[in-house]
């Protein structure tokens, strides 16, 4: 048994074998049309670097009109802030916001060949869409979800009533991207139990079209970057909490001493405490480690509305 779970985890890693999947090769995998499932920041910023740099038409779908309008409006500031700033022409600005196609509808998908999820951090929203993803989108295409927390295999789980068949679960991926996408270049890519090479290697290749520079991991609680990450965040708080240092000492001992662009509480701020909040609750639930415990100043301010940069207060004011 040893063996067999080491094989598994080493199997995680581009260009080895995977032990679990049933899918077969597809071959040479081309991405034409893409869908994004939530409007929000982090969907809208996903769905914009793909116009503008993987040049494919995008279906960016939200439930709520009010979500679709505000983000498509936002979509077009940013193209024009580019174009004051020489960053790109007046023309690659018109042609990225033309791919641009708001949809009030998963039915929206049935033509795309990679989806990507990007709506809030809510377990049973995300496998009610992903079940629903299963049964619209081509069977050929790539289910992706920009989780920054929760398991990809249990959202892959959701595509399939029957555990033993893999042809839906074996094509979910998790592509985490980094706030806000226009600007940071990493990119998470994370593979459920069921997740077949042709789909990671898919995913690691698209990302790399839109310009990103992935880097993969296994679904373990945090993966990578939020393992690593918030625990950072969270003891800063501690930190300020129980009076080592005041916020301004500690973001600008991190800003001076490491060569960070901003501080763990400003940048705590500019994530979202709730945020922040919610995957320290899934790293100290799912490990069991008091490493991880949230702090009880973050639980406050949380509880206070006090959310960061979104709400006009967190650490700072806004």
């Amino acid at each position: 048994m040893a063996s067999v779970i080491s094989k598994r985890y080493a199997s995680r890693l581009p260009g080895q074998l995977r032990l679990f999947s049933t899918t077969c090769s597809r071959g040479a995998f081309e991405v034409k049309r893409l869908g994004v499932v939530g409007a929000g920041q982090m969907g809208l910023g996903i769905a914009l670097v793909a116009a503008m740099k993987a040049q494919v038409p995008v279906t960016l779908v939200d439930s709520s009109q009010t979500s679709l309008d505000k983000g498509i409006a936002f979509a077009e500031k940013l193209l024009a802030k580019d174009v004051a700033k020489s960053r790109i022409t007046q023309e690659q600005s018109d042609a990225a916001r033309a791919l641009l196609i708001p949809a009030s509808s998963l039915e929206h998908l049935s033509d795309v060949d990679f989806v990507i999820e990007a709506v809030p951090e809510i377990p049973s929203l995300k496998f009610d869409i992903f079940s629903k993803l299963a049964q619209i989108c081509p069977k050929h295409a790539i289910l992706a979800t920009n989780t920054s927390s929760i398991s990809i295999t249990r959202i892959a789980a959701a595509t399939s009533l029957d555990p033993k068949d893999t042809s839906n679960s074996s094509r979910v991926v998790s592509t985490h991207f980094m706030n806000p996408v226009p600007i940071q270049k990493g990119v998470e890519i994370i593979s459920g139990l069921q997740t077949s090479k042709e789909t990671l290697d898919a995913a690691v290749a698209f990302c790399t079209r839109m310009g990103k520079i992935a880097s993969v991991s296994i679904d373990s609680p945090g993966f990578l970057a939020n393992r690593i990450l918030m625990p950072y965040i969270n003891e800063a708080i501690i930190c300020l909490d129980t009076g080592v240092g005041d916020r301004d000492s500690i973001d600008a001992i991190m800003k001076n001493g490491t060569n960070v662009p901003m501080g763990p509480l400003q940048l705590a701020d500019f994530i979202g405490l709730d945020t922040c909040l919610a995957i320290m609750k899934v790293l100290h639930g799912e490990t069991c480690d008091s490493k991880y415990r949230p702090s009880i100043l973050l639980k406050n301010m949380v509880d206070a509305g006090w959310l960061g940069k979104k709400s006009g207060k967190g650490f700072y004011d806004y």
